[in-house]
């Protein structure tokens, strides 16, 4: 693999989030990336207990912006392959419907409520369109 430097374009997760973004920066343990687009909208609830819906706190857990930055780990950056970057909408569209499909095949309590979060994530998302 080539060495990834400032202005790769590449994927990368961010906690349970993945994303194509460009890097911006290098660090010594991590790049710094701008997003440019979701492939994996994060999943909901509390990161230390996952798909456990009992939990203090059922957090509810938005995909990063368009353009924000992200320290992520340099072993969870790889270069982007593919051609061109999906829009940062039509990507979060398409992560978020994905996430929802999964789990409307799951009837318990954890995606009831992680359903839950993403309805409400959905309106958040395109009150402006």
């Amino acid at each position: 693999m080539s060495e990834l430097s400032i202005g790769s374009i590449v994927t990368a997760f961010y906690k349970t989030g993945k994303y194509i973004g460009e890097i911006t920066d290098i660090r010594p343990q991590s790049y710094l990336v701008r997003v440019l687009a979701v492939l994996k909208h994060p999943m909901q609830g509390d990161l230390h207990q996952p798909k456990e819906a009992m939990v203090e706190i059922f957090h509810e857990r938005k995909a990063l912006s368009y353009r924000e930055q992200m320290n992520a780990p340099k072993k969870m950056v790889k270069l982007y392959t593919e051609e061109s970057v999906p829009s940062y909408p039509d990507s979060l569209q398409t992560a978020l419907k994905k996430l929802q499909q999964e789990l409307k095949g799951d009837d318990s309590a954890f995606a009831t409520q992680s359903l839950k979060n993403l309805e409400i994530l959905n309106a958040e998302y395109y009150k402006l369109t």
